[in-house]
């Protein structure tokens, strides 16, 4: 198989040095105690970070001569500099990994694998969300262990529905519900919308097409089914909420204008976003009092798409054994409880959703919860990223109202297939 070329032969000598550092299980449980340390674990949601500080600190307490530093860097320079970090060899000792980036770091070696602590009893993966491993899981070896899950749903402006005289999303919308509604909910004279049709995948149309019974790649993940009637024919609804219904901001007008901040500030009634959002719009004063969230609309079947971040450790860390027993600590029931209950995140870990839940009075997150039993897994394999960028780029044209999703979709098909056989 390729390797993607971005790790210096410099860092991947460290590499094996850090891998051939690894102790034993035994090791593990027991990490020398005899000297003070510090470990460096990077995060890119600022929002998140009080709650991995909080982990931090109860792993401390147990493992005093363990110091834990906790790292926050915004997602806009987030890989960049884990990039820079690992060519270099001063990779942070725990990376939180995103299932967009994850390939590139197992393929380049740049991450400890984790089989030891699997195979061995420390980790259960029969404990997490079936599926989020995959995600991390590369040539059968396990690279990250599951963080989190998350779902795409609806969140709405109460105070615009309230001022359209329209009833609260709820269980019962399906597309043509939803559609009615995001007429209702546009006043050009205001400048207000009923939804923001942007061209992003995770947040916006692959849910469509999940719901549409539409797919992007073939079972094993080698081949792209995107030029298919299901998913044509749902990204091009979704794209008409722009270009034809006109409930939706022009692409040109979200290019400038993010969604969720025209959601913040009263101009979009209604936005798919993930629950990761929760704690951005609990901060926010405007959102806190007037947002609240439903499950996604009905197509022919109930889909959301499905991610999850893992916890991977850098193979040049100088203390492996240490990074180990934390990354445990993190995975353990204990660790995802604390995740939980201050509302980082959804835990992977089994039967803790709920305590995320209470978390969010003010919002009915549970709609988030409710969506993992259907949820879909994101579309993904050793490419991803290379692929999906073509996927936007050439739906521009499309958002654009240029040309329609049928005239590209065997371009973007084929264009996706060249990309994964020259990855293989």
């Amino acid at each position: 198989m390729k390797r993607l070329k971005w790790v210096t032969i410099g860092a991947l000598t460290l590499a094996i040095l850090g891998l051939s550092g690894c102790g034993s299980n035994e090791d593990v449980k027991n990490a020398s105690d005899s000297k003070s340390i510090t470990l460096k674990f990077s995060v890119w949601e600022t929002y998140e970070a009080p709650g991995m500080k909080e982990i931090a600190k109860a792993f401390e307490k147990e493992n005093p001569s363990i110091h834990v530093e906790v790292e926050v860097t915004p997602w806009e320079q987030y890989w960049t500099k884990i990039e820079a970090a690992a060519t270099g060899g001063t990779a942070p000792d725990i990376i939180t990994m995103h299932s967009n980036e994850s390939y590139r770091y197992m393929s380049n070696g740049a991450l400890l694998n984790l089989d030891d602590l699997t195979k061995n009893g420390n980790i259960d993966l029969k404990n997490y969300k079936k599926g989020i491993s995959d995600l991390y899981t590369y040539e059968g070896s396990l690279y990250a262990i599951p963080k989190d899950v998350s779902t795409v749903a609806l969140w709405y402006n109460k105070a615009l529905f309230d001022e359209a005289d329209v009833s609260y999303p709820d269980d019962t919308w399906t597309w043509d519900t939803f559609l009615e509604a995001a007429k209702k909910l546009t006043n050009p004279e205001k400048g207000i919308y009923g939804y923001a049709a942007s061209n992003n995948s995770q947040d916006g149309y692959n849910n469509f097409i999940f719901q549409n019974e539409g797919t992007k790649l073939n079972a094993d993940r080698t081949k792209s089914t995107f030029n298919t009637k299901n998913t044509v024919e749902a990204l091009q609804w979704y794209i008409d909420l722009a270009t034809k219904e006109k409930v939706s901001p022009t692409s040109a007008q979200l290019s400038e204008n993010d969604p969720a901040a025209m959601f913040q500030s009263g101009r979009v009634a209604m936005i798919t976003h993930g629950s990761w959002m929760a704690n951005q719009f609990k901060e926010n004063e405007y959102t806190k009092e007037n947002a609240d969230i439903a499950v996604l609309p009905k197509g022919k079947t109930r889909a959301a798409q499905l991610n999850g971040l893992g916890y991977s450790i850098s193979a040049t860390t100088k203390h492996p054994d240490e990074a180990k027993k934390f990354l445990t600590f993190m995975a353990s029931k204990k660790g995802n409880t604390i995740q939980a209950e201050n509302g980082t995140a959804i835990p992977a870990y089994e039967g803790l959703a709920e305590e995320w839940v209470k978390s969010f009075p003010d919002f009915n997150a549970q709609a988030f919860v409710d969506e993992i039993d259907y949820g879909v897994l994101r579309p993904f394999n050793q490419a991803t990223i290379k692929w999906e960028t073509l996927e936007t780029e050439t739906l521009q044209e499309a958002f654009n109202g240029k040309v329609s999703v049928k005239d590209i979709a065997q371009d973007i098909q084929d264009g996706t297939d060249k990309i994964i056989k020259e990855a293989q």
